[in-house]
């Protein structure tokens, strides 16, 4: 009888003490795919790829680009971060718009923007309550990927300095890195 009681106990325990609200908060993934917390929000590469102008579903990416930025070639390719964000809590917040890329040398790539035309460009607004971005009934969240495209232009010297890691600043919050398969 005594050996009941304790497993009983142990056993209300243990189940006692997964219960509580989050505590940790998850600020670098050594890949895509795992979420990452920025504030209150939540960050997912749903995947980063190569991007190639000659190819149909790329080109559809890449509508909007400045005419200043659009051409790449040599020392230059395109390379996007489709990502998702998830509103966790019981408030409308903003979404990071700040995002750096960088290699194992130190150096530094920042986001080429595109228009809010282009259906699949990470252009976030406020995220209400328990809300995600992109919003399930865009083009961004219903495609193949699932993601908002952050594009950037990456040097092809970058591609030998791995991992390249992907920077995630939001101001007055401890931000989040990812490392990016390639």
């Amino acid at each position: 009888m005594r050996f009941k009681v304790l497993a009983l106990a142990a056993f209300a325990a243990l189940a006692l003490a997964g219960c509580g609200e989050k505590t940790d908060y998850i600020r670098t993934a050594e890949t895509e795919g795992i979420y990452v917390d920025v504030g209150n929000l939540v960050y997912q590469v749903q995947i980063s790829r190569f991007l190639n102008p000659a190819d149909v579903e790329d080109r559809e990416y890449l509508v909007g680009v400045p005419a200043n930025e659009a051409t790449v070639g040599g020392d230059k390719t395109w390379f996007g971060v489709f990502m998702r964000v998830k509103n966790y809590s019981n408030e409308t917040l903003q979404p990071a718009t700040q995002f750096v890329i960088t290699d194992t040398e130190g150096n530094k790539f920042y986001p080429v923007p595109l228009p809010k035309s282009n259906p699949f460009a990470y252009n976030p607004g406020p995220l209400g309550p328990d809300a995600v971005y992109p919003p399930p009934d865009s083009a961004a969240a219903s495609g193949p990927i699932q993601g908002a495209l952050i594009l950037f232009k990456l040097s092809t010297a970058s591609l030998q300095n791995r991992p390249l890691v992907l920077h995630i600043e939001q101001p007055g919050q401890d931000g989040a890195e990812i490392d990016l398969d390639l």
